[in-house]
């Protein structure tokens, strides 16, 4: 059973001129109910990277928005955090230990933190969890670096189930460990261990009973992606890049129906695909490039046929997002702007570099690697950077984790730090 650290000494710094922690309103937050507009998963509400926000900042001031509050104590790890129901989840190392750890949205104080287990998997170097924990109602789920799958109390952080994606289905991860955000879709939850049993697996959200196994031909690893649920020729499925490529499953029972393999290199497979409607696009780093594929057929007829691939998306673990029509992503040492329908170049710029992304309102959040975050617009005709500042508090690790825009937010973690920023309209 997971370990619970309350307030395990994580330090919270508020906004100048704003009294001290100890003096500030502690808000309520025994019965969590979610707000507009959550950012609840990885890559946000439908797991696009687009938020529907409106009402924020079309530009940024000089020295960046305001900063609202920061914490320290997180521990270490590139863990993107989710925002739901007033709280705010990441993961991180303290110690010897793995942690999934809960904040106040409204403030950052710390709620709980649940032990996952010893840390057990260096990750190829980069030592901490990846994982953004995926809140359900009164439920979050989280994958440890080792394949700790656990189901936690969004409230309390008491744990309900746990599995162990290595022991228990046979998996087998990447070399830098289990990244993927489980992926909830009704009564499931569904998950990738990897390997020839049960490459993907759904089991049931409430116990963590298994539903089904999914053992994909050559039964393929885990690599760094989170699937996600796609409606393809009217047939519902899970979508998710594997060690070989990007495959369907279907959601019913598990059966592989289809796989695009061209957007896979040897090395790793962390980009989330975009799926618009039997249209799927990939891609992936280390020299390889992305491509689009038809899919046609149901069932075992299913067939992916490729319609183009571009060496011009040459996207690491930064992702993409899909904007009436348009994919946005970093292309190595550039942004990048291609047609999803024909793959065409609409822009390329190497100002912001290389780094994540995500959307809200009509911009861009771009977050390079090395630290500076970016703002620019939506808009596949130019590049119109509207808004540019260095992160305070860097780290000296990369700045992998992804951008989070939630309810008039901009959250930025950095290892021990979280940083969140005013992007509200005032």
């Amino acid at each position: 059973m997971s370990r619970l650290l309350p307030l395990c000494g994580l330090t919270l710094l508020l906004a100048a001129c704003s009294p001290s922690a100890r003096e500030m309103p502690v808000a309520d937050v025994s019965d969590p109910k979610p707000k507009p507009y959550d950012w609840p998963q990885w890559q946000g509400a439908d797991r696009s990277g687009v938020s529907k926000e409106t009402g924020l900042l079309k530009e940024w001031p000089k020295d960046g928005p305001p900063l609202a509050w920061k914490v320290k104590g997180l521990g270490d790890g590139f863990s993107t955090p989710t925002v739901a129901a007033g709280r705010i989840f990441t993961m991180g190392n303290r110690g010897k230990s793995e942690y999934v750890i809960a904040l106040d949205e409204d403030g950052g104080r710390e709620l709980w933190a649940a032990e996952v287990g010893p840390v057990r998997d260096g990750g190829g170097g980069y030592p901490g969890p990846r994982c953004s924990p995926t809140v359900d109602g009164d439920f979050v789920y989280a994958v440890g670096l080792n394949g700790d799958l656990l189901c936690l109390d969004t409230a309390s952080g008491k744990e309900h189930w746990r599995k162990d994606l290595r022991k228990d289905f046979k998996g087998q991860g990447g070399g830098w460990g289990y990244c993927e955000s489980p992926l909830v879709d009704g009564d499931r939850l569904i998950v990738t261990p990897g390997g020839k049993q049960a490459t993907l697996a759904a089991l049931d959200k409430k116990t963590g009973e298994v539903v089904w196994k999914s053992a994909v031909p050559d039964g393929p690893s885990a690599e760094y992606s989170s699937a996600i649920v796609a409606e393809i020729n009217g047939e519902r499925q899970y979508v998710q890049f594997l060690r070989g490529g990007v495959v369907g499953v279907a959601a019913k029972d598990g059966t592989f129906l289809w796989r695009y393999a061209h957007p896979a290199n040897g090395t790793a497979n962390c980009s989330t695909p975009i799926v618009s409607d039997n249209l799927v696009f990939a891609a992936s780093g280390y020299g390889n490039g992305g491509g689009a594929a038809k899919i046609s057929g149901t069932g075992k007829d299913s067939k992916a046929e490729e319609v183009y691939f571009t060496k011009k998306m040459v996207n690491h673990h930064g992702g993409m997002v899909l904007v009436d029509g348009y994919v946005y992503g970093s292309n190595e040492g550039q942004v990048t702007c291609l047609e999803l329908k024909t793959g065409k170049i609409k822009w390329e710029e190497r100002k912001p570099g290389k780094g994540s992304i995500a959307c809200a309102d009509g911009r861009l959040y771009y977050r390079n690697e090395g630290g500076p975050l970016v703002l620019f617009e939506v808009n596949p005709e130019k590049y119109v950077e509207v808004g540019r500042f260095d992160q305070p508090e860097r780290s000296r690790a990369s700045a992998w984790p992804h951008p989070v825009i939630a309810n008039g937010k901009l959250y930025v973690r950095d290892q021990d730090v979280l940083l969140c920023f005013d992007v509200k309209v005032k």
